[in-house]
């Protein structure tokens, strides 16, 4: 299907969009149509790239320096998008980070930074979004979560803790923010295969990855793309009735009993 107008005229802001998922799911909204808002904090280089292949598509790019878990950058990370744009469609919040330490070595430091960029952006920024959107008669969010919201994953407890909570206020927005007209879900990849995670010598090297596939149902791990195009779905109308839901993207990994 011919998806090139699927977002015409819409306005897109995505976290994280400078690598990986968020930029695939940048790159897929401006090759539908919309124009879009690329964020990134620390690596400028991939970002401005990605910016660059969203103008080669035609489309209008805003690319916006700012650390989503600092609320004063988040915020002007809105009044950029407004006064580029002057309202927003869809919101992705996909910036994360995380302290990958077991528990008992977790330090308050952690804590704050992980919560703060993986779960109280996603909150505040949907609050910012929620006033674009009306302008412009609705909207949808989706928030990116991961299987350790709900699953025990080696040294993931920050992590797990921050996506569990994301999921949390991904049922609550849904809820409140659905007489408003905009519609709230998130979706919750597997292991991904993007270009950071070929760097990964340890997981090579410890068989990981071929582990992962090896148990995958599907054969294979999920792409950048395949999460993209499901982010979008949860955007356009054939999905306006799916509300505040997770959906898993992860060609049954975790379906088998282990």
């Amino acid at each position: 299907m011919n998806n090139s107008l699927l977002f015409s005229g819409k306005v897109a802001l995505v976290t994280g969009s400078g690598r990986g998922i968020g930029r695939a799911i940048a790159l897929y909204f401006a090759s539908s149509g919309a124009d879009v808002v690329v964020n990134f904090f620390r690596n400028r280089a991939p970002a401005e790239a990605t910016a660059a292949e969203i103008e080669k598509l035609g489309r209008r790019v805003l690319l916006v320096k700012a650390d989503v878990g600092d609320l004063e950058d988040l915020n002007r990370l809105f009044d950029e998008t407004e006064l580029a744009f002057g309202g927003l469609d869809i919101l992705v919040h996909n910036a994360a980070s995380g302290y990958n330490h077991p528990a008992l070595e977790q330090k308050p430091k952690g804590w704050d930074w992980t919560m703060n960029i993986n779960a109280r952006a996603f909150l505040f920024a949907a609050q910012r979004a929620a006033g674009l959107m009306e302008k412009r008669g609705g909207g949808s969010i989706v928030s990116i979560s991961s299987p350790g919201s709900g699953r025990v994953l080696p040294d993931y407890v920050v992590v797990g803790a921050s996506k569990a909570a994301l999921e949390a206020l991904t049922r609550y927005l849904a809820v409140e923010l659905s007489p408003r007209n905009i519609i709230v879900n998130a979706v919750s990849p597997g292991i991904v295969e993007t270009d950071a995670l070929k760097h990964f010598d340890l997981l090579r090297q410890a068989g990981l990855i071929q582990k992962a596939v090896a148990a995958t149902p599907a054969g294979r791990l999920v792409t950048p793309q395949e999460v993209a195009e499901v982010v979008g779905f949860l955007c356009t109308p054939a999905a306006c009735m799916i509300r505040g839901q997770v959906i898993v993207v992860d060609g049954g990994y975790t379906l088998p009993a282990n």
